[in-house]
């Protein structure tokens, strides 16, 4: 299997277009992919539950193991803030999806009903710390929501991700932003790869990549496009009983026979 730590290189991107079950993992790696992300927010929305921790550790970790048997490529996955009050919690979690055969995964700073936006640097630095040491060789992410959440500068952020290199983070990721100055102030002050969060609007994958990138998600973007062409399929059949919102559909044996077990 391909290092999925050597495929961070900065002015050379990781291209993760962010899947959400097996099926969606086995499309864009069928596309090319040289790894495959997942997405917190497709994987909660397809098991019926909403984004921000709900998902738990047990759901979280047989998504994980779904998906690493589905693919070849290296897996790594969105495990939120944890599903965790404390380190040991979260290393816990880290156990679970590196067990579940995974390369790596994101944890991130954001405090779902917590006193703060974001939880205290010392806080995540020991959550960060307990995570290093149960994830191995597995690449550890460390999102810094500063920026998504309007809870701090740029000056805050690169603070906030230098600090969790330190506790062993072996990259950092800043969605919140696809502003060319703003990333390349982040790429000058993180002494570490940089991942950002990229979309419709963003410069293109390119432009971002001249900007010094190692990594550069679609997060959450692929789920709500995919969920959306059921919702206009939906609305249109109920209202006029027209069915155009299902034109340039993906082929159903190209779809099955992507299906079948590797």
């Amino acid at each position: 299997m391909t290092d999925f730590r050597a495929l961070h290189v900065p002015g050379t991107p990781l291209i993760l277009v962010n899947a959400w079950d097996a099926a969606s993992a086995r499309i864009v790696e069928a596309a090319g992919a040289a790894a495959i992300a997942t997405t917190s927010g497709g994987v909660a929305w397809s098991l019926g539950l909403p984004d921000g921790d709900a998902l738990g550790r047990d759901l979280a970790v047989e998504v994980a193991r779904r998906i690493v048997a589905a693919v070849r490529v290296p897996v790594t996955v969105d495990i939120e803030s944890g599903f965790g009050a404390t380190p040991a919690e979260v290393a816990e979690t880290v156990r679970g999806v590196v067990d579940a055969g995974v390369a790596g995964m994101n944890l991130e700073d954001g405090w779902i009903g917590g006193a703060a936006p974001l939880r205290p640097v010392a806080d995540q630095v020991a959550r960060l710390a307990a995570a290093r040491k149960a994830a191995g060789d597995a690449f550890l992410n460390a999102r810094v929501d500063t920026l998504l959440r309007g809870a701090g500068d740029v000056a805050e952020t690169i603070a906030r991700g230098r600090a969790y290199l330190e506790a062993g983070a072996d990259g950092v990721f800043v969605p919140g932003t696809v502003d060319p100055a703003v990333i390349g102030e982040l790429v000058a002050g993180i002494p570490g790869p940089v991942n950002v969060l990229t979309g419709p609007g963003a410069p293109t994958l390119p432009e971002l990549a001249k900007l010094g990138v190692a990594r550069i998600s679609f997060g959450v973007a692929v789920a709500t496009a995919a969920y959306s062409v059921v919702d206009r399929a939906a609305r249109e059949a109920f209202g006029n009983g027209t069915y155009t919102a299902l034109q340039g559909d993906l082929d159903y044996g190209r779809l099955n026979a992507l299906s079948n077990p590797q």
